[in-house]
C-alpha cells in the first residue's frame, strides 16, 4: 500500500453516494506498501478501504482479484469483501483510475511474529490454497521466474550502493534458478506476496489476510517459500539470519491442514531462492525508480540480497525444517 493519488472533498462525494456508504467524516492515506493508493475511510458506522489502482496493476487483472475475494468470502476465507457500486461492479473510476472499495479487517500487522503465530498462518495458508484450488478462476503469474529477466533487463543500476558488480551476479543467479526451477508441482490459487503487513492479527489471533493484488495461479509450495522469505527470518544489527523453528511451525500449522508432498520439499531450496530473487529485484527497481514526490516506504533491497546469498548456500529440505 502506498500513496501516489491525492484525493479531494469531489471523490469523496462521489465515492460515497456511488457506494452507498454514507457520509464519510475522514479519510486517511495509508503509507505501507509500494504498488497501489490507499485510504482508510471513516464514516459514522463503519470503515472501508478505498484503494486507486497505479500503473504497475494491470487493467485486465483487476475482475480477478475482485472475483477472487468475493468468492473466498463465501468460502469464509477470512479477507476484505469488495463492495458492488450502485450499476452492480466491483470497480470504478478515482480521476481516470480504477478503484475499489472494500470492508475493513479488524486487527493489524505485528511487528514480530512468534511461533504460535507461524503455525496460525500455515494454517491459514493452508486453507486458502484448499479452497483455492476449487475456484475457477485462472492468472497467470506476472512475477513469475519466467517474468524475471524482462524485469532485470528494465533496472538502471544507478550505484553500487547495494553491492558491487551486482547486475552479473543476479544474471547468474537467475539463469541457475531457471534452470532448476522444477515442474508441475501441485499448483493452485497462491496469495503471492505474504508478508508480516499483509497479515493480520486481533489480540494476538489471526484476524485475516489483505492484499491480494498479486494473487495468481502458481506452485502452492512457491507460497510456502515466499513466507519463509518475509516471515521467518531475524534480523540481529544489519544481518538476517533464518529462523528454523519458525519455519518448522509454519509448516506444521500448514500440514494440519494439507499435507505436503516429498516433490515440494525436495524443490523448497529452489523455490526460496527463486522467491528471494522476486522480491530482490522488485526493490531494486523501487529503489531506483520510485518517483520523489510519492508518500512511500521504500524498501531495503539489501535484505534480500542477504537471503538470497544464504538460500545460495544451502541445498535440502532439511536445512529449513529442523
Amino acid at each position: 500500500m502506498a500513496v501516489y493519488t491525492k484525493i479531494n472533498s469531489k471523490d469523496l462525494q462521489s465515492i460515497s453516494g456511488d457506494y452507498k456508504l454514507g457520509k464519510i467524516i475522514k479519510s486517511e492515506g495509508i503509507k505501507k506498501g509500494i504498488e497501489n493508493t490507499n485510504y482508510l475511510l471513516k464514516t459514522n458506522k463503519k470503515k472501508f478501504i478505498l484503494t486507486i489502482f497505479e500503473k504497475r496493476v494491470q487493467k485486465k487483472d483487476l475482475p480477478f482479484f475482485m472475483n477472487l475475494m468475493d468468492k473466498l468470502n463465501q468460502k469464509k476465507i477470512i479477507c476484505p469483501k469488495p463492495l458492488k457500486n450502485n450499476d452492480g461492479k466491483h470497480l470504478s473510476r478515482i480521476q481516470n483510475k480504477p478503484s475499489s472499495i472494500v470492508t475493513f479487517l479488524k486487527g493489524k500487522d505485528k511487528v514480530t511474529l512468534n511461533y504460535k503465530n507461524c503455525f496460525d498462518i500455515g494454517k491459514n495458508i493452508a486453507k486458502f490454497h484448499k479452497v483455492g484450488t476449487k475456484i475457477k478462476l485462472y492468472r497467470q503469474n506476472s512475477m513469475s521466474i519466467n517474468e524475471l529477466g524482462s524485469l532485470l533487463k528494465s533496472i538502471k543500476f544507478k550505484s553500487n550502493k547495494i553491492a558491487p558488480k551486482l547486475k552479473p551476479t543476479l544474471n547468474v543467479c537467475l539463469k541457475d534458478i531457471k534452470n532448476q526451477w522444477p515442474k508441475n508441482l501441485p499448483s493452485g490459487i497462491i496469495h503471492g506476496d505474504l508478508f508480516i503487513d499483509n497479515i493480520f492479527f486481533n489480540k494476538n489471533k489471526f484476524s485475516g489476510f489483505i492484499d491480494f493484488y498479486f494473487s495468481s495461479n502458481d506452485f502452492l509450495m512457491y507460497e510456502i517459500a515466499i513466507c519463509i522469505n518475509a516471515l521467518c527470518f531475524d534480523k540481529k544489527k544489519n544481518s538476517f539470519v533464518m529462523n528454523n523453528k519458525k519455519i518448522k511451525y509454519l509448516i506444521d500449522g500448514y500440514e494440519t491442514i494439507r499435507t505436503i508432498s516429498k516433490r515440494e520439499k525436495d524443490s523448497l531450496n529452489i523455490l526460496c531462492r527463486g522467491a528471494a530473487l522476486r522480491y530482490l529485484l522488485t526493490r531494486i527497481y523501487d529503489y531506483f525508480n520510485t518517483p520523489k514526490t510519492a508518500l512511500i516506504q521504500i524498501k531495503e533491497p539489501n535484505e534480500y540480497f542477504q537471503k538470497l546469498i544464504i538460500h545460495n548456500n544451502l541445498n535440502d529440505y532439511k536445512d529449513y525444517y529442523k
